[in-house]
């Protein structure tokens, strides 16, 4: 099997140097090329690639601005591989990541898996903080259940593997960003492939560095899944409902304690303290556990207000939601 690493990029320079130089250190003899994908950046990538010329099978193409999704069909359209593993740039590849790509391959293969991410040592408290909000059981129910799943796991495009021939059947990703990884996965299912979670399989993910990015993160997510469910409605869910019922019953609450009922808002605060303390005991750092609390209500207002808001535009006022919500639709290049 010949894997070829495709990475999109958008004035990050500095970020692909570190990705690359974790590329550098990954054990076991496979054989893999690194496709770097710079889409239409400002702060060129391309000194950085030079510098690791000689030390990785590497390719470096330009192109125009269109999307993260368009980038990597680009890239998959011109690499050597059998079998693509799609990163972001803002992630570091701990030294056993191929080893075990390979093992969950030869054990359960199937053409599109995704993997976990993680929290490395160096990570800036803030940077750990929304880690934790991404990827504990008590917000987002890990990494979308946190279980080994088959035929139901939507991986994600920070970690994710795509066989040459899934990409070809299925023409590889959309013009809808944030949210062109599950729409790819829903047609990979309908095509009859397969996915699955490959646990071990991790990254380390820097996510987004400020809370205003974060912010815009996740409200672009609430926003894209009512369009999705819409798109295929067979795979709706009530769990997407579950950030915007979190916070109206928050509010909710809030409101009830001005009439003397209690009982509602204590419960919000039992939550919160949960939390608190597991971030504490997995982090060791006062700080981060607070950042955790933070970061876990910006995620969920942030998705249940784009969540609420898309639902009512198209549901309800019945509008068209590349008319209404154009920034999330990227021009597909032929």
């Amino acid at each position: 099997m010949y894997f070829s690493f495709i990475i999109p990029v958008y004035n990050r320079p500095t970020e692909v140097e570190e990705l690359l130089s974790s590329m550098t250190e990954l054990s076991g003899n496979y054989n893999f090329e690194v496709v770097i994908i710079e889409d239409g950046s400002n702060e060129s990538s391309k000194p950085v690639v030079d510098q690791f010329s000689h030390l990785l099978n590497i390719s470096y193409f330009f192109k125009e601005n269109s999307g993260p999704g368009d980038s990597r069909n680009y890239g998959m359209k011109r690499a050597k591989g059998t079998y693509f593993i799609i990163l972001d740039s803002d992630c570091l590849l701990p030294a056993n990541y191929l080893l075990e790509v390979h093992k969950g391959l030869q054990d359960n293969y199937v053409d599109c898996f995704g993997g976990p991410d993680a929290a490395h040592a160096s990570f800036s408290a803030l940077q750990k903080a929304i880690n934790f909000a991404m990827t504990s059981f008590i917000a987002t129910g890990g990494i979308r259940g946190g279980k080994k799943q088959l035929n139901s796991f939507q991986p994600r495009s920070f970690n994710m593997g795509l066989s040459k021939i899934a990409f070809e059947a299925s023409s590889g990703f959309g013009n809808i960003h944030p949210g062109e990884d599950p729409e790819l996965t829903i047609r990979l299912w309908k095509l009859g492939f397969k996915t699955a979670l490959f646990q071990d399989a991790y990254v380390y993910h820097k996510r987004r560095i400020s809370w205003p990015k974060f912010y815009k993160q996740v409200y672009k997510f609430g926003l894209v899944r009512p369009i999705l469910n819409k798109r295929y409605p067979e795979h709706q869910s009530l769990v997407f409902w579950f950030p915007s019922l979190f916070c109206l019953g928050f509010i909710m609450s809030v409101l009830l304690t001005i009439f003397g009922f209690y009982i509602f808002f204590a419960v919000y605060l039992l939550y919160f303290f949960t939390a608190f303390v597991l971030a504490f005991i997995k982090e060791q750092n006062l700080k981060i556990a607070v950042y955790g609390i933070l970061a876990i209500g910006i995620q969920f207002f942030g998705y249940g207000y784009g969540f609420l808001k898309s639902t009512l535009i198209m549901r309800i006022l019945n509008k068209a939601p590349e008319q209404q919500f154009p920034e999330l639709f990227f021009k597909v290049n032929e």
